[in-house]
């Protein structure tokens, strides 16, 4: 069965050239030209990933994006070419699972696009935790994971963290003594190969640190060990 892609983006040229290369590569793609005939389709039929600009006519793509997050955890890759840290942080941190800017190359895109679809495979056909825990419940300090429901807490207090926020700090804790590299988180995470992209990393690491951390520009939880990677934090 093709995969169904829907595609958000307002200008003909780059949509009808990745319409084109998509379908030519097996893709079912349909194509919304804004925001608010995104959201139209995405609740009239089933799609197994999205394309994601930011920057869309009635109905902006942070807003799609929160909407379409409040119903589904499907793969949302933004293509956009709202550049810098703040951008990427802001898509990331609200549940995108990638980023590309634009301009970008076909073959880039649609590798990202691959890859996207078998994380999204894998993580619907294998158990969400990274590695079997011996115990339902993993407490840190003042942090809790309850390994049965998969929620988080801090002072008893629940803290909501995405989907990919929970691996990453899942695969630390049941992980303690363990240092994590960039290129090992993402291959444990995201369950693919590496593509040196960093942003994908720090963006999640910085919004996971922002939700558990008293204070974030100094964590205490989950440590960064300066060119090195990550490792969980000792009390």
């Amino acid at each position: 069965m093709a995969v169904t892609i829907l595609l958000v983006e307002d200008d003909p040229s780059i949509g009808e050239m990745v319409e084109s290369y998509l379908s030519l590569e097996g893709f079912q793609v349909v194509h919304a030209w804004d925001g608010e005939e995104a959201l139209r389709l995405f609740t009239q039929q089933t799609f197994d990933l999205i394309l994601l600009d930011l920057m869309l006519p009635k109905l902006n793509g942070m807003d799609l994006l929160k909407k379409v997050r409040e119903k589904s955890h499907i793969p949302i890759l933004i293509v956009s070419a709202k550049d810098g840290e703040v951008d990427k942080a802001l898509g990331l941190g609200f549940g995108a699972d990638d980023y590309i800017a634009k301009p970008f190359s076909m073959i880039e895109l649609t590798a990202r696009v691959k890859s996207a679809i078998r994380r999204a495979t894998h993580y619907s056909d294998t158990p969400s935790a990274p590695v079997e825990a011996k115990s339902s419940l993993i407490v840190v300090h003042e942090l809790a994971m309850d390994m049965d429901n998969l929620t988080v807490s801090k002072k008893g207090e629940e803290i909501k963290l995405t989907s990919k926020e929970l691996q990453i700090l899942q695969l630390f804790l049941t992980n303690p003594k363990k240092v994590f590299t960039k290129q090992h988180i993402f291959q444990s995470v995201w369950n693919d190969d590496y593509f040196g992209d960093e942003n994908v990393i720090n963006v999640h690491m910085s919004r996971l640190r922002e939700k558990i951390e008293d204070i974030p520009s100094n964590p205490q939880y989950i440590k960064t060990l300066w060119g090195i990677g990550y490792r969980l934090g000792e009390f």
